[in-house]
């Protein structure tokens, strides 16, 4: 970046503007703390990026107390339990009585329509189409990351804390070498649907079948969510509408006659899975949030979540850093999300691998997995579990 680069001095400098860095700039704002928002895609791409959504009591709360938006409230569908189905048979699970909590069916782009509103209204300092092109000087008290816009001017911003919020292909992580980065492949994707059609059940399905995996999920009355395990190179232009549609079907059928509501589909897409964790969350000044630290599977609905949970402690670590001087919570930073994290992992894993059928397992392993759908379903103390690890756990 040549010397006419222009200087921009922030407390917070945050590379990333999906709904992390997002919900991070809007708690630092009402907080009196200035900070900038930097993002490679622009709005309306964003917007329209289709991603489901199951948010935990906590971060409804988070959006509503904080003053984004009521939308979540008035637009979002709060289901009170799932659906487990296996062999053919239904096995509802009552999270309101179990735990206590429910959760809210809001679709992420939605959440982000939310917070980027609510920057634009606040005056908030978000610039989108630029791209980041270096970090620096990371393990000084003024970090920097310097980018460029959409016109090719060039910008540096020097901060007392830079935030990577950039999403799982984090500029901010992979500028970082040495770290401790674990990760897993899984064997399979999810071949997921969006279709114009009523809902099939008033709660979501999450099916295993001798066909594979199959969720049944929803986006509103007249806009489902569907989605069936698949090869991760799997091409939906291979995938007629009949064809899918027999596919999910077959994942369902049971002696109940259950029936899927079909109509026309008018989005098809392959998520490929894997889980991903780097440790520690910060170098230097550097903090990273959300899928720039980690990601899972969507089999336990904790991305977003766990973003959301991030966000809170590095919040609260930098108020406290602005408020006292003292950077003890900042330290702590990495060590306080990771705890959730991990916990969020194991219950990802097991949910994936408990519901899921790899193609080489062995007769005895897809019988183990439905004797622990039996003995979950079967125990009040199993169905709590689960319960409460998907409403979520309380934020620390």
């Amino acid at each position: 970046m040549g010397a006419n680069a222009q200087i921009l001095r922030t407390q917070v400098g945050i590379v990333g503007g999906g709904p992390a860095g997002l919900m991070l700039s809007h708690l630092l704002a009402k907080a009196g703390i200035e900070n900038i928002v930097v993002e490679s895609r622009d709005h309306e791409t964003i917007r329209h990026t289709h991603r489901a959504g199951i948010l935990e009591a906590g971060s409804v709360k988070m959006l509503t107390d904080t003053g984004v938006d009521g939308r979540v409230l008035t637009e979002g569908d709060e289901h009170a339990g799932i659906d487990l189905r296996f062999n053919g048979e239904s096995h509802p699970l009552d999270f309101k009585d179990l735990v206590g909590a429910t959760v809210t069916l809001y679709a992420q782009n939605e959440v982000f329509v939310d917070l980027a509103a609510a920057r634009r209204r606040d005056g908030g300092d978000v610039r989108y189409e630029c791209a980041v092109t270096e970090v620096l000087d990371l393990e000084t008290t003024t970090p920097k990351f310097r980018f460029a816009d959409k016109a090719g001017a060039q910008f540096e911003v020097h901060c007392d804390i830079l935030v990577g919020a950039d999403g799982s292909r984090s500029f901010c992580r992979h500028a970082v070498k040495g770290e401790q980065d674990y990760k897993i492949e899984y064997p399979f994707a999810w071949f997921g649907i969006l279709t114009e059609a009523p809902k099939s059940a008033p709660e979501l399905i999450y099916a295993n079948s001798p066909h594979g995996f199959a969720l049944i999920s929803q986006r509103s009355e007249t806009v489902q969510r569907m989605y069936f395990q698949c090869d991760p190179g799997e091409n939906v232009d291979n995938w007629s509408e009949d064809r899918i549609w027999d596919e999910l079907q077959k994942r369902v059928d049971g002696p109940d006659g259950f029936q899927l509501k079909r109509g026309p589909i008018f989005d098809k897409t392959v998520l490929g899975f894997r889980s991903f964790v780097r440790e520690p969350l910060s170098h230097g000044r550097m903090f990273l949030a959300g899928d720039a630290g980690h990601t899972v599977p969507p089999t336990g609905a904790k991305g977003l979540n766990l973003a959301f949970a991030d966000v809170k402690v590095l919040f609260e670590a930098i108020d406290s850093f602005y408020s006292t001087g003292s950077d003890a919570l900042l330290e702590g930073y990495s060590d306080l999300a990771l705890q959730r994290v991990w916990k969020a992992q194991n219950f990802s894993y097991w949910m994936t691998s408990m519901l899921h059928t790899r193609n080489d397992a062995s007769p005895f392993e897809r019988k183990r997995a439905l004797g622990e759908l039996a003995t979950v379903t079967g125990s009040r103390y199993g169905q709590q579990y689960l319960a409460e690890s998907y409403t979520g756990w309380p934020h620390k």
